[in-house]
């Protein structure tokens, strides 16, 4: 894992931007398939993406995670990633199904059937992850069922400590990306930085990054790296 740190937010979003435009242009296949993460500084990072040039119409968006809610819910990742990227470029955007007839879990086989559709060998050509001040990404909780998952690609994974379901991808699905790229800022995801690089294996989720098959980098700000003590960073320009 490589991570790279930046000066501060405003100038992470830029230049993550940049990098993850730059992934989609040097992508080899037909179409590319790229997976959105929830988040305030994932949120920045859109706002700036869909300005660049891309050929976005050979982009299949999906989401790395989704909350239970409504689709026009404020919580919801889809809405966050629709109004801020996908309703300005011309990517396919594949949205996870909610109803209240419908449970999480045949909501989440429902989207994974969809997945093994737009990426039938289940290798993304890149996902972009977030990390929560507890070590979780995407939604994959300290002590959650969904981390031992070994076979499906997205699941409904209950979260007992938020009194919340939700969809998420598997360790399975994240480690056979081609490119992951995790966007973290703020002194509150500091320790959590450090324990990724440094701690002991297994002690937290984002760890599962450290058995992933492609490239992974980490674009952090100053705040979020202010705790590796052992880890060669690369400071960007």
């Amino acid at each position: 894992m490589r991570i790279v740190v930046h000066a501060d937010g405003e100038t992470l979003a830029r230049r993550a931007a940049e990098h993850i435009a730059g992934l989609i242009k040097q992508s080899a296949g037909p179409r590319v398939a790229l997976g959105l993460a929830g988040g305030s500084t994932p949120k920045a990072t859109y706002e700036e993406l869909r300005w660049l040039p891309v050929n976005w119409d050979i982009v299949d968006l999906w989401l790395s995670d989704e909350r239970w809610v409504a689709p026009d819910h404020d919580d919801s990742n889809g809405a966050m990633a629709a109004a801020t990227l996908a309703d300005h470029v011309e990517a396919r955007f594949f949205r996870t199904r909610w109803s209240r007839h419908v449970r999480p879990r045949d909501a989440a086989a429902f989207y994974e059937a969809d997945l093994r559709r737009i990426i039938p060998d289940g290798r993304s050509d890149i996902i972009l992850l977030g990390m929560g001040s507890d070590g979780h990404t995407a939604s994959l909780f300290p002590g959650t069922e969904a981390l031992d998952e070994k076979e499906r690609w997205f699941v409904a994974n209950e979260v007992p400590h938020l009194d919340t379901w939700r969809l998420t991808a598997t360790a399975t699905m994240i480690q056979r990306a081609g490119a992951v790229v995790v966007l973290t800022a703020g002194d509150t995801k500091a320790e959590m930085v450090a324990t990724a690089f440094e701690g002991e294996d297994g002690t937290i989720p984002i760890q599962l990054l450290r058995q992933a098959e492609g490239h992974v980098v980490w674009l952090v700000d100053e705040a979020a790296a202010s705790m590796l003590s052992e880890t060669p960073v690369e400071r960007a320009l």
